[in-house]
């Protein structure tokens, strides 16, 4: 199983990023999908997740109203549109797969699958 996160880069404030995290080995509609991130010297947060279905979706609160999640099945991929970025949204970006493909989880424990991340780095 591989999850491959891109579509990280160096973006100024106020700009966008459209990650995308393409899977292989699974089909991504028995599994919800999750975003998280690790600024540098900080611990991993959760981002945003969203069910097998794109029927349910969940936001942190720092994120909410910039942060959009999707999911094409077909393509076996998923995506994070992020918009208004801010400094503070620089870090490590990762997309994970969970089991438990109806709910969409903030908890990082439920994730069974996690791809190599990709940088988001925005300047001020």
């Amino acid at each position: 199983v591989q999850l491959q996160a891109s579509g990280g880069g160096l973006v100024q404030a106020g700009g966008s990023l459209r990650l995308s995290c393409a899977v292989s080995g699974l089909s991504v509609s028995n599994y919800a999908m999750g975003w998280f991130r690790q600024a540098p010297g900080k611990e991993r947060e959760f981002v945003s997740a969203v069910s097998w279905s794109g029927g349910r979706t969940v936001y942190s609160d720092s994120v909410k109203g910039r942060f959009t999640i999707s999911r094409d099945n077909a393509k076996n991929t998923v995506y994070l549109q992020m918009n208004s970025l801010k400094p503070e949204d620089t870090g490590v970006y990762y997309c994970a797969a969970s089991t438990n493909a109806f709910e969409a989880e903030s908890n990082s424990n439920v994730y069974a699958y996690w791809g190599q991340g990709t940088l988001v780095t925005v300047s001020s």
